[in-house]
Parts: C-alpha cells; sequence; structure tokens
C-alpha cells in the first residue's frame, strides 16, 4: 500500500480534493471525523477532555460543543494541550485503519486527510505529501460561507487557526505534491487525475 498525507491551510478545499481522489479509487480517512467519534461520551478522549477544559465544553445532549471547546482552547492558549489529547488517539485509529485497508488490498493508495500533519511531526508516517492551497482571500471567503458568517468574522476565524498551522509556504516547501485550488474546479480536477496516476504507478510498485 502507499500511505499518503493529504494537508493544507483553513478552507483550502482539502475536502473536496479528498472527494476527487475517492472518486478515482483512493481510500481516504478522515482525520476530522475520527476525532469527532472519539468525542463521543464513554470515550477516553471525552472523559479527559472533560476533566481538563470542564463541564462548559458539553452540549445538553452530553455531546462535546467542538465549536466551544475551540474557542476556550484557542483563547486560553491551550491549543498544545488539546492537541495533546486527541492527535494520539486519532493517530492511533488511523494507523489500524491504514492497516486493515492494506491487508484488503495490498496496491491500495491510502490518504490521511487532516489539518495538521507536518505541525503534529507525523510526516514520516507516509509515504507521500499533497498539499493544497488557495489564495488568502479565498480561504476568509470560502470559510464565511461554510460557517455562514461575515468576512470580518470569517478573516479572525482563519488568522486565528493559521497561527496555530505553519505557513502555507513552509508547507509547500515540504511537499511531495502540491494542488492549487485557486482556479475553477475543473482545473483542480485535473491537478488531481495527474498526481493519483503517479500515486496508482507508485502503489503498484510496493504492492
Amino acid at each position: 500500500m502507499l500511505r499518503v498525507g493529504l494537508t493544507g491551510g483553513i478552507a483550502c478545499g482539502k475536502s473536496t480534493v479528498a472527494g476527487m481522489f475517492t472518486t478515482l479509487g483512493a481510500y481516504v480517512i478522515y482525520a476530522d471525523k475520527i476525532a469527532h467519534e472519539l468525542y463521543h461520551p464513554g470515550q477516553p478522549v471525552y472523559e479527559e477532555l472533560l476533566k481538563r477544559f470542564g463541564p462548559d465544553i458539553v452540549q445538553d445532549g452530553g455531546e462535546i460543543d467542538r465549536a466551544k471547546l475551540a474557542s476556550v482552547a484557542f483563547g486560553e492558549n491551550r491549543v498544545q494541550e488539546l492537541n495533546g489529547i486527541v492527535h494520539p488517539a486519532v493517530i492511533r485509529r488511523q494507523r489500524d485503519l491504514m492497516y486493515e485497508i492494506g491487508m484488503r488490498e495490498p496496491r491500495a493508495v491510502i490518504m490521511v486527510e487532516a489539518a495538521l500533519i507536518f505541525e503534529a511531526g507525523v510526516k514520516n508516517r507516509f509515504d507521500k505529501m499533497i498539499v493544497v492551497t488557495c489564495r488568502p482571500e479565498q480561504k476568509v471567503q470560502r470559510y464565511a460561507r461554510r460557517a455562514n458568517i461575515d468576512e470580518q468574522a470569517a478573516a479572525a476565524e482563519v488568522q486565528r487557526r493559521s497561527n496555530a498551522q505553519l505557513p502555507d509556504e513552509e508547507k509547500i516547501r515540504r511537499a511531495d505534491y502540491v494542488i492549487d485550488n485557486s482556479g475553477a474546479i475543473d482545473r483542480t480536477q485535473l491537478q488531481v487525475d495527474r498526481v493519483y496516476r503517479e500515486l496508482k504507478v507508485l502503489a503498484l510498485g510496493k504492492g
């Protein structure tokens, strides 16, 4: 199997690109979905977050309010503490899923879509790295649409989250492939097609 990391800045279109790779035949594991599962009541991560960050992060139904948790973590400069709880558990689950897929299909292209691959120091778990980019103003516009907020509020949130990540220029420097998602969707698709063809050849060589 070929293990591929897929990352990029906030609102650059990582999930859109991941969906394109899925359509072509790649197996995509979404780190954010794993984290969401780990936030369920009864999970060790849930209990640790409740102990560290307090009951105010829990909604009436018992689920963790992820927006409130993020607000506390960023507002109180506790992002590293939050990541130290969540990231190890997410990485273990990613590793287990990659192993399960690889056992079924030794020549699979398996991707992990995650915002903080470089920042979490786990790049060496991957054979190749893909970075998705777009223009800074597009991040704000896209995040505003996604979160249904005005662009001023979106700009503040994008900046806050970007401060916890490596600059795009550094991500690009470390990448094996860069997909520019600042133009038309067809242009992005052409780039994805090209990259996937290369990844599939590499995967066949590893099978």
